[in-house]
């Protein structure tokens, strides 16, 4: 398939156009889109995508225009083609005209499932994003100050329970064999499941005996099974599927005395929850607020509400995990976008900013080692029963000491794995304090842990007790929850991933990122002007 092109030449005298132009507010992302498009994602920046013989794509400024659109109204791919057809906005921002004339009317909604792949195996598959986000550095909307935090993405798939897990599988093992090795797993299984069916056995479930039965049957195939496996060289597509199989035989089993395997009593620390989406996790928002599926993490600059970059892992995966991947561009401290280069804002000192999430002693000493000041959130310790907190103790890291509220010191004592931590014990003091009560009651006395960036989390916490940092934070640091609430007010490919994968999900989650970034600009009145991108009045 060759590259297609946009009609250049538009007309003058289309109704559809002169309406919209005259309806629309000047700050739209239609007006923005119908005004800037050629500039933003021409033609040309998709060639690669494209072969030179062949018959004529939509033209890829038309799909990307849609696409954009797409994601901010939520929109599957037969509703956006739809929309494209019959919403004269639509046809206005991509810049066909009305449907008198000779602009492309109609086209089929797997365009932009073609379009999306051609993008993943591309060696810019983020192109949508990346060049947003140059207009705004060329505007001069980005600068120093980061603000980050992360909000759940709900998986596309059903969350299986033990026996789905391990019959899918084992189905799916069986599926990518070959014939003859198909044959030989089919031979060492009980024969109590061909594993066609997609479905659950029939049985009882309100019977606990059953239950178990069919559990430990189950086992005994999926172990069977890779024993059969076991020493070979195999193809990599049935060692993908033969370690899934172990992978969920061993997180949600246990064997019993009698050699039987039962349901674990525990919920595995990584446990698979799909065999159909491997990649989805248990995820804990709060506490007291679980999700299955991945988490969507994002870098706002505080003062203009670009986003500047993001990123997607699983579930369970902990913020501080996913922070360097959104200040890359102020771990590297380069003359590019977003330092003091032409087009941003100079002047302005490093800034990260972010919840309590973020607010580890090993994320502080990061930001401090690259010159980068935090106002991450840090939580003060606490302890159990309302006694003696860690902060109430005189900790002091360089002679390794620790200081009880009685005023009795105790050595630090390093661990064995030489972390940098230690554990100051006060037990023989404890005996005969009149501070007991309130410190501590273990027989043996209080025990102090100290961390390997204790002095770090020390710091910090000494930093937000100044007003000014408290004012600053509060101002500030709310921006990116609306930024969030952005991305996800629609459903369908906001909060509900619309695929599957981590890779694939953070690509879909990164275009989306770029649409919102477009309708920022556009509210913005960013235009491109003789002198490049710029913020108009």
């Amino acid at each position: 398939m060759t590259l297609g092109r946009a009609d250049q030449q538009r007309d003058l005298f289309d109704e559809g156009a002169r309406f919209c132009e005259e309806t629309l507010p000047g700050n739209s992302i239609y007006g923005f889109l119908a005004r800037e498009r050629d500039r933003l994602f021409p033609d040309e920046l998709f060639v690669d995508l494209f072969t030179g013989t062949g018959r004529r794509s939509v033209p890829p400024s038309v799909v990307a225009t849609v696409m954009v659109l797409q994601r901010l109204e939520g929109l599957s791919d037969r509703e956006a083609v739809d929309r494209y057809a019959f919403d004269a906005r639509w046809r206005y921002a991509a810049g066909v005209g009305g449907y008198g004339g000779s602009g492309w009317a109609r086209f089929a909604h797997t365009v932009l499932v073609d379009m999306r792949e051609r993008l993943r195996r591309s060696q810019r598959p983020d192109r949508v994003f990346e060049v947003a986000l140059e207009a705004a550095h060329a505007a001069g909307l980005v600068g120093r100050r980061r603000v980050l935090d992360s909000t759940p993405l709900y998986d596309a798939v059903a969350t299986m329970d033990t026996v789905t897990l391990i019959r899918s599988a084992l189905r799916g093992l069986l599926k990518v064999a070959d014939a003859g090795l198909e044959a030989e797993l089919r031979a060492a299984l009980a024969g109590c499941d061909d594993y066609v069916a997609v479905g659950k056995p029939q049985i009882d479930w309100d019977d606990p005996d059953a239950r178990a039965v069919l559990i430990a049957s189950r086992a005994r195939d999926g172990y069977a099974v890779l024993a059969v496996l076991h020493g070979r060289e195999l193809a990599e597509a049935v060692e993908q599927a033969s370690a899934l199989l172990a992978t969920v035989l061993g997180q949600d089993l246990d064997p019993g005395e009698d050699g039987v395997f039962r349901t674990a009593r525990r919920v595995a620390k990584d446990r698979v929850i799909s065999t159909v989406d491997p990649d989805a996790r248990h995820g804990h928002k709060t506490a007291s607020r679980g999700f299955d599926g991945y988490k969507g993490h994002a870098a706002v600059d505080p003062d203009s509400e670009i986003i500047t970059a993001t990123t997607v892992t699983p579930g369970n995966t902990g913020d501080t995990a996913a922070a360097e991947d959104l200040i890359t561009d102020l771990l590297d401290n380069t003359d590019g976008p977003g330092t003091d280069g032409p087009g941003t804002r100079g002047g302005q000192e490093p800034i990260v900013y972010g919840d309590a999430a973020y607010g580890t002693g090993e994320f502080h000493e990061q930001l401090g080692g690259a010159g980068i000041e935090s106002r991450c959130k840090t939580q003060a310790p606490t302890a159990a029963g309302g006694l003696f907190s860690k902060d109430r103790f005189g900790i002091d890291v360089a002679a390794m000491t620790a200081t009880c509220p009685a005023g009795v010191s105790a050595p630090i004592r390093a661990p064995r794995n030489g972390d940098g931590g230690g554990i100051a014990y006060f037990g023989q003091a404890c005996a005969g304090c009149s501070l007991r009560s309130q410190c501590t009651i273990a027989k043996a006395g209080r025990t102090v842990s100290v961390g390997p960036h204790e002095q770090a989390l020390a710091d910090a916490r000494a930093r937000q007790t100044d007003p000014a940092w408290v004012a600053d934070y509060r101002a500030t640091r709310p921006k990116v929850e609306r930024k969030l609430a952005h991305l996800m007010r629609r459903r369908h490919g906001g909060r509900r991933a619309r695929v599957r994968g981590t890779d694939r999900v953070d690509a879909d989650f990164r275009f989306l990122a770029g649409a919102v970034n477009l309708a920022r600009l556009a509210v913005l009145n960013v235009r491109r002007t003789a002198n490049g991108w710029a913020v108009t009045t």
